[in-house]
């Protein structure tokens, strides 16, 4: 069972990043995924969830209308689109399966200028 994240990077405000999660070792498409993000000397806090089917989503409201998650379930992936990203997005970003509680390496973004 496995999580891998990427995409991460040095990003300015108000600038994007797509991050990926590539799942393997487990039937990825009965599962909803989520992300999770951790800024240094604060605790891991959820962002976003997608549904098995990706029919449903939710949000924390401080991504709320710039973040938007999505999955392809063929790939094995699940992705977070992230928009007009602000200096306190920065953070170590999760992949996350729900139910068993797997984890992914982390991936970092930082928004900075």
């Amino acid at each position: 069972v496995q999580l891998v994240e990427s995409g991460g990077g040095l990003v300015q405000p108000g600038g994007s990043l797509r991050l990926s999660c590539a799942a393997s070792g487990f039937p990825f498409s009965v599962f909803s995924m989520s992300w999770y993000r951790q800024a240094p000397g604060k605790e891991r806090e959820y962002v976003a969830r997608i549904s098995s089917s990706g029919g449903m989503t939710e949000y924390r409201d401080f991504v709320k209308g710039r973040f938007t998650i999505s999955r392809d379930n063929a790939k094995k992936s699940v992705f977070l689109q992230m928009n007009s990203l602000k200096p306190e997005d920065t953070a170590m970003y999760y992949c996350h399966r729900d139910g068993g509680a797997v984890w992914g390496q982390g991936t970092l973004v930082t928004v900075s200028s």
